[in-house]
């Protein structure tokens, strides 16, 4: 699971490509030029792993989406060096990490802020990179915010699994998280990078304020639950992952005793556990489930979710169409 490098517009084999994918007597050089252009992990950090835009419409064979849990910051990546947005990338957690590229290459940092070097040398968060063949591109630990997105021109070339290049931590499918010394192969650039001067830094999450749609299983909680939730401050837990953002706060009581059979979860789902404290569940959720979803909260917010750092204030913000105890 690594970065989206590759060969640049100015190699002769990306130029030829087109026609090699369909000229048999192309095709070795082909294969052996993908084999020599790599990334090589030198410091794997905290976690990182390969995310491109995941496996959605499997959830009915138990197959989570996973994907880029910052999906604004992974498809920027993508554009700063040329990509089509579902080329993978890589994600970092917290501390970032750092590979050597075998040849000349585009890459570009972004989703949390970080110190970014080549070579040990300052460079631009943000921005476009033109790296030599063996550089080093170090993205640093986050000066705010969780998760760093590395992209290279071509995209990280590992297999697909059920059609998608993603690392999900939860079922174990794609390539597994990145360690020190692992290659990977990357893939031809399509184009040449857009020439900007960089993207905007986004700010630290201050507060995490959560949209809530309400249900389907609310009445499972008595009417205090549904106002402590609008209500009461809680915050991000060190516990959280890929998997579901934990919090710490307030228990939410129950109206209803039994269990559920198990259910299917989406994505943003709201679920509360025996503990009382809610679980937003993230990219690489279960499918299924038998405790109760209070709500869930729309994909749009869940971008923030995936840059909170534990500490961070989390508010819900219930709503529902229809009339609610709420009022």
């Amino acid at each position: 699971m690594t970065n989206d490098g590759a060969l640049t517009t100015d190699d002769a084999p990306a130029r030829g490509t087109a026609r090699a994918a369909s000229d048999p007597l192309t095709a070795a050089a082909v294969r052996a030029n993908v084999l020599v252009n790599t990334v090589t992990v030198v410091r794997a950090g905290a976690l990182s792993t390969v995310q491109d835009l995941g496996r959605a419409g499997r959830a009915h064979l138990g197959v989570p989406r996973s994907g880029a849990l910052d999906e604004p910051a992974h498809r920027l990546a993508n554009r700063l060096v040329g990509n089509p947005e579902r080329a993978a990338t890589i994600e970092t957690t917290l501390t970032g990490c750092a590979v050597r590229v075998a040849r000349a290459s585009t890459a570009a940092v972004t989703g949390a802020p970080c110190p970014v070097t080549v070579d040990g040398r300052p460079a631009a968060w943000g921005t476009p990179l033109r790296l030599p063949a063996g550089a080093v591109l170090e993205a640093g630990a986050a000066t705010h915010g969780l998760r760093s997105y590395l992209a290279f021109g071509g995209g990280v070339d590992v297999d697909p699994v059920l059609g998608s290049r993603a690392t999900d931590v939860l079922s174990g499918l794609g390539p597994d998280p990145l360690t020190d010394g692992a290659r990977l192969p990357l893939g031809v650039p399509v184009g040449p990078a857009p020439w900007l001067d960089g993207a905007p830094a986004p700010g630290p999450v201050r507060e995490l304020a959560l949209p809530l749609a309400l249900g389907p299983r609310d009445t499972w909680f008595t009417a205090d639950a549904l106002r402590t939730i609008g209500r009461a401050a809680y915050v991000v837990s060190a516990a959280s992952n890929r998997i579901g953002l934990r919090t710490e706060g307030p228990a939410l009581e129950r109206a209803e005793r039994g269990e559920l059979p198990s259910e299917g979860l989406v994505l943003g789902a709201v679920q509360v556990p025996p503990d009382g404290r809610p679980v937003l569940f993230l990219h690489d959720h279960p499918t299924t489930g038998g405790y109760p979803v209070i709500g869930v909260v729309p994909a749009d917010a869940l971008p923030a979710a995936a840059q909170a750092v534990p500490g961070t204030p989390v508010r819900f913000l219930p709503y529902r169409a229809r009339p609610s105890r709420l009022r």
